[in-house]
């Protein structure tokens, strides 16, 4: 009898553990199993609908709609490829299975800034590898060249150029710092002689200082990050083969008597992530499911941790993830979300605790708020 009662509890242990490692989904490479999302008792019908009537306003000519978005930028030019996008396209994830869907999810378009979580998840790689020992630590101790020389640069650390708080000066494939989505309340003769801030004291959201990021990471893995990239996450998560990560025409190193192109961490000179929904949506469940992809642990929880930790000088900014507070918080959408954001109404949205991701294609960018109302509101 008490054999029988004891093979009766590890039959039921069995189950439970089964239960319990099936509660996330994962997508192999050939399919992604749908399920109606009335059996999660949510309706994300209204949600798409808006997605659908909400298009993003510009030209679909990219190359137009780049030129016309970043026209106060002073020497501002194409630097990089570009490619006419299509129409809006979404898909809404529980549980790793899609409960909505709407557009073309395999057509790969730009993604723009939302490449800065992509560029900022190489650099969790690197740390996680030994190649970046600290956050803390100053990049000057790690790029030999002048890009961090100097009184103000030398004092730059990772973290501040992954929270976008370093005030970096230079000039980099052909960009000055200080022409990057400058201050509209002053003259080209201002914004050449500003005041430097102390690195770690000021937000600025700016495209040249993210390359320099890309450009020191290149550096310590002596490989393209797009390679890094596949090679440690998007064939693990079993991402398509149609996503490229671009850089620009002169944005070319030579390391070990190779050429490698240094990638850009957004579109808004060409280049960045071109990428298709569906593979956003598996980069945004790996995130979700807290660095762990069907018990294969590709970043590590504390990496992620890190990474959203608000800055402390902008509480809505991690390393390069957007979270959901301060001038960034989504009425009635809980504080834990985070998301990646990106010209043209491009988005990865992150719900941790109610096993939740939404992306966005082409939504116009002013109505995000009310698109995540919408679904929040039918949860």
């Amino acid at each position: 009898m008490k054999s029988l009662k004891y093979t009766l509890y590890l039959f039921i242990c069995t189950i439970n553990f089964s239960l319990s490692g099936q509660d996330i989904y994962f997508p192999s490479e050939d399919e992604w199993q749908e399920k109606p999302a009335s059996e999660y008792n949510i309706d994300p019908s209204e949600a798409i609908e808006f997605a659908l009537n909400n298009e993003y306003s510009e030209s679909r000519d990219l190359r137009q709609a780049i030129l016309k978005g970043f026209e106060q930028e002073p020497y501002h030019e194409i630097l990089g490829p570009t490619k006419k996008r299509g129409g809006p396209a979404g898909m809404i994830l529980k549980n790793g299975y899609i409960i909505g869907k709407w557009g073309d999810i395999e057509r790969v378009d730009m993604t723009f800034s939302v490449t800065k979580s992509f560029l900022a998840t190489t650099a969790l790689l690197a740390h996680q590898q030994g190649l970046i020992n600290s956050f803390d630590d100053h990049l000057d101790e790690y790029i030999w060249d002048n890009t961090f020389e100097g009184p103000h640069n030398s004092k730059i650390t990772w973290e501040h150029l992954l929270q976008q708080t370093s005030d970096w000066s230079g000039q980099l494939w052909g960009g000055f710092d200080w022409a990057d989505r400058p201050s509209s309340s002053q003259n080209i003769d201002q914004w050449r002689g500003r005041e430097l801030k102390e690195p770690g004291t000021t937000f600025e959201y700016n495209d040249v200082r993210v390359n320099v990021l890309a450009y020191s990471l290149l550096n310590i893995f002596r490989k393209p990050l797009p390679a890094v990239l596949r090679d440690e996450i998007m064939d693990p998560i079993g991402a398509s083969s149609t996503w490229r990560w671009y850089g620009y025409d002169n944005s070319w190193v030579p390391i070990d008597g190779l050429n490698m192109q240094s990638v850009s961490g957004g579109g808004h000179s060409g280049g960045g992530m071109f990428i298709n929904t569906k593979d956003m949506a598996r980069f945004g469940l790996l995130y979700m499911n807290n660095g762990s992809w069907n018990g294969k642990q590709l970043l590590s929880p504390g990496s992620i941790k890190k990474a959203m930790e608000p800055s402390a000088v902008n509480e809505s900014y991690g390393y390069m993830w957007w979270l959901n507070r301060g001038d960034r918080k989504w009425e009635n959408v809980p504080n834990h979300v985070f998301y990646a954001a990106g010209f043209g109404g491009n988005f990865i949205v992150v719900d941790t605790e109610n096993d939740l991701v939404v992306v966005t294609r082409w939504l116009e960018p002013s109505k995000i708020g009310e698109f995540i109302n919408l679904l929040y509101q039918n949860l």
